[in-house]
Order: structure tokens, then C-alpha cells, then sequence
């Protein structure tokens, strides 16, 4: 395919991780970002061609494996009430809170609809006037633009019966949290392609200088990832930590300018949970008050809510990068995508998800009958 084979070669891949081999002089522990970026490595086996001395961990980036489990609760305690209209990206719907997921719930009789953009809310709320249209806004910088957008439009037309709940969660406070953990492990950082699309790079520029850790923003394709290593292990060679772009065809330094006055003017910042990971201080967008009206979690207060993770679930260590998934008990046995226990199973972009997709739980199983 035009414009994307290219990014796919195999000898240009062979040449980047030749040279990646030939400075490597230390074991390095690298995580990536983005699911995004995750998915790609296991489907294409890029950890598996570079050198024992590289480890790649996976981080906190798939927005739907971190939305708190309080959150999921919430959601689905508003989406059975029946005045309301819950509205979703499909890969929410699986998502288990403590008691099923969403699409339990649509078969239970609640109005659950999957939508491609927050916008189609707006039309479903005014050909539905009576009921309550309710948007879960996930996800990280990446989406805040057109989450706000939906909630400036409803505003500025008068769309009263429509509302979002918001999870937004910021890529660069989790970075410092995993760096600040007792339990880090990572030495540097594959940056998030599509979050520094809409908001530059600038921000990690003060995480590389105080962690003392090179941070590469990185795309998403074969070439991409084994670039964004081979960028990476020359700096921690070098012994020098700054942010660099490997992603120039899409990213630039100041990100979107337009995009991030809109999120501004809608959002501001807030703590925020991260499931499997707990608090982080200042790593979310919550509504303005201006905006209050549209704000579900204040429009049906919903109270704290219990909540129950499985005890056999290792997803926050997957999330943090101090485990992997084949280091799970349950995964591939009891948690699989059509019965997942965690939430990094039901995404696409989850690590877990990414490692049964393409088969590691079935050479977890072969090694131990070669055994």
C-alpha cells in the first residue's frame, strides 16, 4: 500500500536492527506508550528481533484498560437508569466493571448505542428530547478535542438533555508515576505518536530532565517502533536524556494549537484513578463549571460506588510494566477476550489482548509440554 509499505520494509527493518545490535553495550529496559505501539510489536515480533540485551515493557497506554473501575460502575449504574440514553465507543462495552459490562446490561433491556463520534450524540439527543443522552468520554489527549467539541456544540445550541461523563487521563503524569515507583524498571520511553499529535512534545521535555530518561515520540508501523529504539539506545549509550521525534511526518513540537484551545476552554486538570494503577495527581480533565449543565457526574450524582477487581487479575503490574502477560496465572485460561477478568484484555490496544491475539499464550502452553 502506498505510502505505508514502506514503513514495513524488511530490509530496511534488517539494517535498523543490525545497527541496533552493533552499539548496544548494556541490557536497557524500554517501554512504549501507546497500545497503539504495543500491538504492533507483538503482532510483527519486534521484541523478538532485537538484541537479549533490549527488554520492552508495556505501559498504562490503552485508555480503555485504565478508566477506573469506579468509573465503570458509575457508567453502568447511569446507563441502567431508564430516562437515559448511554452512548459509547464499541470497545467500552466489554469492559467488565465489578458486576458484567455494558452489553449485559443492553440485553437486560437498558438503551445502549454504539457510536463513532460524540457529534451523533447530539442528534440523538435532539430527536430524543424526553430522555437523557449520556456520552462516556474516555480516553486520552488524543479524544479530548472532539469530546469537547460535542460539549461546546450542545451548549452553544441549546442541547439540554445531553451530558458526558468524563475519564480523560493525561499521558505525562503517568510517566513521572511509573518513574517515581519503587518498582521502576524502565531506563527510557517509546512517546505517545497520536497524544503529541494534538499536543506537542514540550511536555515531557521537563520528565526527561529531571528523570534523567530519553523519551523518543514514536509512530506506529514496524519501521517506526525499531527507529524509535535504535533512537532511544543511542542516547542511553551516550548517556544523555533529552525528547526527540521520530514521528516529523505527523508530530511537531507545539502539537495542535487550535485543538488544545479547545480543550482548554472546555476542560480543565484534575486527579485522576487509573484502574490497576490507583490516584495520580493532576492526570485527568474534568468539565469547567461553565459547562456544569453538561457534566453527567454532577447531573446524577452518583455516590461511591464498591468495587471488586479479581483477585487473580495482575493488570496494574501488566499497566505499570512490572509484568507481562504471560506472567498472569489466568491468562489464557481462565481470562481470554471472550471471558476477560481484566480490562487489558478487551482492548485491541491491551497488552493482554495483544499477546493472545497473536499467540503467546499458546507457546506458554507448549513450553510447559516440552517440559
Amino acid at each position: 500500500m502506498k505510502f505505508l509499505d514502506e514503513y514495513r520494509d524488511e530490509i530496511l527493518a534488517g539494517k535498523v536492527v543490525d545497527e541496533i545490535r552493533r552499539i548496544t553495550t548494556k541490557p536497557w529496559v524500554l517501554m512504549e506508550v501507546c497500545g497503539g505501539q504495543t500491538h504492533t510489536i507483538v503482532k510483527y515480533g519486534i521484541d523478538r528481533l532485537l538484541p537479549n540485551e533490549i527488554e520492552l515493557v508495556h505501559g498504562p497506554g490503552c485508555p480503555v484498560c485504565v478508566t477506573s473501575l469506579e468509573m465503570i460502575d458509575k457508567a453502568h449504574a447511569i446507563a441502567q437508569r431508564p430516562d437515559v440514553i448511554f452512548c459509547s465507543f464499541g470497545d467500552m462495552l466489554r469492559v467488565p466493571g465489578s458486576d458484567g459490562d455494558l452489553l449485559v446490561l443492553k440485553s437486560r433491556g437498558a438503551d445502549i448505542r454504539v457510536v463513532y463520534s460524540p457529534i451523533d450524540c447530539l442528534k440523538i439527543a435532539r430527536a430524543n428530547p424526553n430522555e437523557k443522552v449520556v456520552f462516556f468520554a474516555i480516553g486520552f489527549e488524543t479524544t479530548a478535542p472532539a469530546n469537547a467539541m460535542s460539549v461546546f456544540q450542545a451548549k452553544k445550541q441549546g442541547i439540554e438533555n445531553f451530558s458526558i461523563l468524563v475519564s480523560h487521563v493525561l499521558v505525562p503524569p503517568s510517566i513521572a508515576s511509573i518513574l517515581q515507583s519503587p518498582l521502576n524498571r524502565v531506563q527510557g520511553f517509546l512517546g505517545p505518536g497520536h497524544v503529541c499529535t494534538v499536543m506537542g512534545y514540550h511536555e515531557y521535555e521537563p520528565i526527561a530532565a529531571r528523570f534523567r530518561v530519553p523519551i523518543v515520540i514514536t509512530g506506529f508501523e514496524p519501521l517506526d517502533i525499531l527507529q524509535g529504539v535504535l533512537m532511544t539506545v543511542r542516547q542511553l549509550e551516550a548517556g544523555t536524556y533529552e525528547v526527540e521525534n521520530q514521528y516529523p511526518r505527523v508530530v511537531q513540537r507545539d502539537g495542535n494549537r487550535v485543538a488544545q484551545n479547545l480543550v482548554n476552554e472546555v476542560f480543565e486538570v484534575c486527579d485522576r484513578k487509573w484502574r490497576g494503577v490507583g490516584s495520580i495527581p493532576k492526570s485527568g480533565y474534568k468539565l469547567r463549571w461553565e459547562f456544569r449543565e453538561h457534566d453527567a457526574d454532577r447531573i446524577f450524582d452518583t455516590k461511591e460506588i464498591d468495587t471488586k477487581e479479581p483477585d487473580i487479575c495482575i493488570s496494574g503490574l501488566v499497566l505499570k510494566g512490572v509484568k507481562k502477560p504471560h506472567d498472569c496465572p489466568a491468562f489464557g485460561k481462565q481470562c481470554t477476550p471472550e471471558n476477560p477478568l481484566g480490562a487489558t484484555m478487551v482492548s485491541a490496544e491491551g497488552a493482554c489482548a495483544a499477546y493472545y491475539a497473536y499467540g503467546r499464550h499458546l507457546e506458554k502452553r507448549e513450553e510447559a509440554v516440552a517440559l
